[in-house]
């Protein structure tokens, strides 16, 4: 029973921690590369730089009072959670953005759009994807792109390049400069690539067959130790000419050195086959929603 309140009280601990890391990486990577510049991102950040570089009103600023309207706004769709996380995200991020504004005031790499636009868009993509697959975001269009995933499957990156479509172009009005408008859409196809693959990589899942002499005892510490279910296949040895029970567990990528680990300590000679599969939908996985 302590074991198990000790879990519950260290995984929301974990989650915040991994979500300030991952604000820090987004917010870093976007002041560093992007804001010295005059490159625009999308989402409410690329808003926050247009407003910064056409009325000098600091991003950190303007992210809030517009991440605050949005909130309001996907709160009661969301959730309780949801809004937690999102002030908290909006929070931090708010004043990550003023501390690095600050301090970084000169391109960390000069003359050179594209590779600022690359390694911008790479590490503000890690640092979204840790905050996403830990339950985080960064509000703004987050807040709306969640919303729309919650009813449809559809790739986190291919909604937000449309948005960040507008918003980007947008910035051509206040720099007028064709060429700069080029990077940052660099930007955002690096972007929402790199972002993809952090948050495909965090929701791996796994099929584990196991072969084994000692089904039950397997069976039986996955089921109470890792939480995980496990299905029991009736087979037949061709070999041995004997009736096996063949274990079946679907696991996610967090689970699965758990599992080896069990299966090592009961019976090491067990023979195991896994394989990463595209997507699992139920209970305890993935909800099935409507494609498109």
């Amino acid at each position: 029973m302590k074991t198990d309140k000790l879990k519950q009280l260290k995984n929301p601990v974990k989650n915040y921690f991994v979500m300030l890391i991952g604000l820090v990486i987004y917010t870093f990577g976007y002041s560093a590369f992007m804001l010295p510049n005059k490159l625009t991102g999308g989402g409410i950040a690329g808003l926050s730089t247009i407003l910064y570089y056409g009325t000098s009103c600091p991003v950190g600023i303007s992210n809030f009072v517009l991440n605050a309207i949005l909130i309001l706004i996907g709160a009661k769709t969301l959730g309780k959670r949801f809004a937690i996380n999102t002030i908290f995200c909006t929070a931090i991020s708010s004043v990550l953005f003023g501390l690095f504004q600050s301090i970084i005031t000169v391109p960390l790499i000069e003359n050179d759009l594209l590779a600022n636009a690359v390694l911008g868009a790479a590490i503000s993509a890690i640092g979204v994807g840790l905050t996403i697959s830990y339950g985080g975001n960064t509000g703004g269009t987050d807040i709306i792109i969640l919303m729309i995933l919650k009813y449809r499957n559809i790739p986190y990156g291919r909604i937000s390049m449309y948005i960040n479509v507008l918003i980007i172009g947008s910035s051509y009005f206040i720099v007028h400069d064709i060429q700069t408008l080029i990077y940052c859409y660099i930007y955002m196809f690096s972007y929402s690539y790199v972002s993809d693959m952090v948050m495909d990589g965090y929701r791996k899942t796994f099929q584990i067959v196991i072969f084994t002499n000692k089904p039950k005892e397997i069976a039986d510490r996955i089921t109470n130790e890792v939480h995980r279910g496990v299905t029991v296949l009736k087979a037949y040895g061709w070999y041995s000419k004997e009736d096996k029970d063949v274990l079946l567990v679907l696991a996610h990528r967090t689970d699965k050195q758990d599992i080896m680990q069990v299966i090592n300590q009961e019976d090491p000679d067990a023979f195991i086959s896994i394989a990463k599969v595209q997507g699992v939908f139920g209970k305890n996985f993935d909800e099935l929603k409507r494609e498109v």
